[in-house]
């Protein structure tokens, strides 16, 4: 098993202007309290997280609206480099036509980041619409946006939502090897959020099969 998830650890940097991440002392039985607690404030947004499509587009759906399906199953690793910061549809050459739903890209972000990457590979539109002609459903990446830190347009966000693709964002894929395994993504069940934080693991390809067989 590979947890693909950030740690989040104290002073983890998240999106410029996002609410900053901070778990902060609750109860303390070395106060005298009968148990320890945390209070957790962050944007939905911090580390390896889920874009909900309403995040980027009013009236579409809502965090609990998509269901957990998509998160779970067949997936394939992939490492890929950018051309001027962006991925392009020549990624994929040599690859099967069909590709199993879930895609997740290895653009070579390291497993923690001291600060908010300024400069990352995002996604072209044209990538986006040539991962779903080939079955792609939902799309991961280890930067932390599929579109670049500047943009306002959010290309990819919408060529996602055009396409009928969801996005999964901040994966730590550094130390997986490339090839076909089984997703298991739980974000945080927030009813009408427009994404979450979440715990995502890969497994040896199959193993969802056997368990749900």
């Amino acid at each position: 098993m590979h947890d693909i998830s950030r740690a989040l650890t104290p002073g983890h940097p998240t999106w410029p202007g996002d609410t900053p991440y901070r778990l902060e002392p609750g109860a303390r039985i070395a106060r005298g309290d009968s148990v320890n607690t945390g209070e957790l404030r962050t944007s939905t947004h911090t580390g390896t997280h889920v874009d909900a499509p309403w995040h980027y587009a009013e009236g579409a759906p809502r965090l609990d609206e998509v269901g957990l399906d998509p998160y779970l199953g067949r997936c394939r690793v992939l490492t890929v480099r950018a051309r001027e910061e962006l991925v392009g549809p020549e990624v994929l050459d040599g690859l099967p036509d069909a590709l199993p739903p879930r895609l997740l890209l290895h653009t070579g972000q390291p497993a923690h980041w001291a600060e908010f990457p300024s400069a990352f590979a995002a996604l072209s539109p044209e990538f986006v619409r040539e991962a779903a002609r080939r079955g792609v459903r939902l799309i991961g990446t280890d930067s932390p946006s599929v579109d670049p830190l500047t943009s306002k347009t959010l290309d990819a966000h919408h060529a996602c939502l055009g396409a009928g693709i969801l996005i999964l964002e901040g994966l730590n894929l550094s130390g997986v090897a490339d090839g076909e395994y089984d997703l298991v993504c739980l974000p945080l069940p927030l009813v009408g959020a427009d994404g979450a934080p979440a715990r995502a693991v890969l497994l040896p390809a199959g193993t969802l099969a056997e368990v749900s067989g």
